[in-house]
């Protein structure tokens, strides 16, 4: 009896620890089941259940309801049942969504500036564009920008190292890239297209069908486990090593208004269920990615290095698109100088670290 009475008194004391040891102290605890429920409706490019970036959303949503003690519901739609995968970005701006996960390079469209927040070719690492976005202001940049269309971009992932793509032909040269028709977003077909690639954006549910009946000749994706998701090595066998997305955030973003009109409590369990997704999406490519090309492998899939020309001709035509996006677009430039200055100091980091221990460890 003495150590059950002892045992309810500590419970009780423990319970008001939690809630306030004084009246007026109790008065001032905010209880997070006491919030006001709130419903948002969150829509993906991405199809139900799609591998890594559509599961992650799921995960990120169940997150959210645990933490809130089901204080915050949200509602997921995969891409199409309520929003065209492409419309995203325009229906949360308009307020008719509260959420969308998405990739910034999709909304080139509207300001070239946007693609830089998910990399540039021969740019970031995975590592290096999450330190630019927390600690080399790209957050705060990327948030004035999306302000303008009342949204509140959150990073929602991040690929690693995509690969260069699915070709129906190989590729020798230069030459060999002229006049082909390849799936290819962002930046990444800007320079494509100085190499005299026509660069072609499709949605994920189109790109195997456009593939097979030679609508395009080529396809970028994203890496081994979403291709051998895809097939596409039934259609096309030439696959390449890539530089054009050398780490590729994805985004989970708020239209603004919504967000703004959160409480603290639900605004912080948002952020924090988005930085988790950020991380663990990141750390399941890796995984995925080295399981699905052993696989491709036995397949009698070899992935290839793009011919040392198109590299360097790649390059040149980066610098290119950069000198003509900065000098039509403020925006852009103020962005790339940014993201550039960043790159620069982590690539010394990043050769005498990563780099030499790369080279040794084989």
């Amino acid at each position: 009896m003495q150590r059950r009475s002892f045992l309810t008194a500590s419970a009780l004391a423990t319970a008001g620890l939690a809630t306030g040891c004084s009246n007026n102290e109790k008065d001032k605890t905010v209880n997070i089941n006491k919030n006001k429920k709130v419903h948002l409706k969150l829509a993906t490019s991405w199809p139900a259940h799609f591998p890594i970036m559509g599961t992650g959303v799921e995960s990120f949503v169940n997150d959210v309801k645990v933490a809130s003690g089901g204080s915050i519901d949200i509602a997921l739609y995969p891409k199409n049942t309520l929003i065209p995968a492409l419309q995203v970005f325009d229906a949360c701006s308009a307020g008719h969504i509260d959420i969308f996960h998405s990739g910034p390079y999709y909304w080139k469209g509207k300001n070239s500036a946007l693609s830089l927040f998910s990399g540039a070719p021969f740019g970031f690492t995975a590592e290096e564009i999450n330190t630019w976005m927390l600690y080399g202001g790209g957050y705060d940049l990327w948030r004035e920008l999306y302000s303008r269309y009342d949204l509140h971009p959150f990073m929602g992932g991040n690929t690693n190292v995509q690969m260069g793509g699915w070709f129906r032909k190989e590729i020798n040269s230069v030459e060999d890239l002229k006049g082909l028709k390849m799936r290819v977003p962002g930046l990444g077909g800007d320079v494509f297209a100085k190499l005299g690639v026509n660069p072609i954006l499709l949605p994920a549910g189109e790109i195997y069908s456009s593939l097979e009946r030679s609508t395009i000749d080529a396809t970028e994706w994203v890496g081994p486990a979403l291709d051998l998701k895809m097939g596409f090595y039934k259609v096309a066998k030439h696959y390449y090593s890539g530089w054009h997305e050398p780490g590729s955030i994805l985004e989970l973003t708020f239209n603004k208004t919504k967000f703004d009109g959160l409480s603290a409590e639900h605004k912080s369990i948002l952020e924090m269920a988005s930085s988790k997704m950020n991380n663990t999406m990141a750390y399941e490519f890796s995984n995925e990615n080295a399981k699905a090309l052993l696989k491709l492998k036995d397949l009698g899939i070899k992935a290839k290095n793009f011919p040392e020309d198109v590299i360097l001709a790649a390059k040149h035509g980066l610098k290119e698109v950069v000198a003509e996006h900065s000098k039509e677009n403020q925006d852009f430039k103020r962005v790339w100088d940014s993201a550039s200055t960043h790159l620069e100091k982590a690539k010394e980091l990043s050769k005498i670290g990563l780099g030499n221990y790369l080279q040794i460890r084989d």
